[in-house]
């Protein structure tokens, strides 16, 4: 799931600065589990606008509004009209759908944070960073990438306390979540195994000039 948070509403007003007419466009999947894009997020917007002297034209939650087949399927409804705009509650590549299915310019409501995995309404947790390379198969289904501080893929880095990152004493080490899952696995449990050092040099040799006696 993509996790949003909203603009900043001066940042929004600034983008809608030359526009009176504003069409909102929300987002019933991802933006919704995140409350930034669904039916309350968009009459709330609509409203802080209306207060600033905006018109709001119309409003529509779509499905899946990164998906340019049904935007451009429910957003027929929109003319082209040359003061009009449209503000996008949902991630950028909703915004970027949208824009694909309307002829007016389009502007987004939301920041995209990350990647989410779900624990409960209103705690996300950023496991996955889409590497493209995804190696969890070889980590107990943990991912080093996102959820080591220092992106390590070759095992710890020798600083955590107590299981918990060098880095940050609030969060576990993730090669020690680990190296806990992955300990009753014979075939996985070697962790020198499955990822050999980039560099197993400890400290490469100098070249010293002779010392003069």
């Amino acid at each position: 799931m993509i996790i949003t948070t909203q603009k900043p509403f001066p940042e929004i007003l600034e983008l809608l600065s030359r526009h009176k007419n504003i069409f909102i466009v929300g987002c019933a999947a991802c933006a919704t589990k995140c409350r930034t894009g669904g039916e309350e997020a968009v009459n709330l917007m609509a409203a802080e606008l209306e207060k600033e002297g905006k018109t709001i034209s119309g409003r529509k939650i779509l499905d899946t509004p990164c998906d340019i087949r049904v935007a451009r399927k429910d957003l027929k409804e929109i003319a082209a009209c040359a003061d009009d705009a449209v503000l996008v509650l949902a991630c950028g590549a909703g915004v970027q759908a949208v824009e694909k299915a309307v002829s007016l310019v389009v502007y987004p409501a939301l920041n995209p944070v990350f990647t989410g995995t779900t624990e409960r309404i209103g705690l996300y947790h950023e496991y996955c960073s889409l590497c493209g390379d995804c190696i969890l198969g070889k980590t107990g289904g943990i991912c080093p990438v996102t959820r080591c501080a220092k992106g390590l893929v070759n095992g710890p880095c020798g600083g955590a306390v107590s299981g918990k990152c060098e880095v940050d004493r609030d969060n576990d080490c993730a090669w020690i979540l680990i190296a806990e899952k992955i300990k009753n696995n014979p075939s996985d449990k070697n962790i020198l195994k499955i990822f050999v050092p980039a560099r197993t040099v400890v400290k490469p040799g100098r070249i010293t000039p002779p010392v003069k006696k």
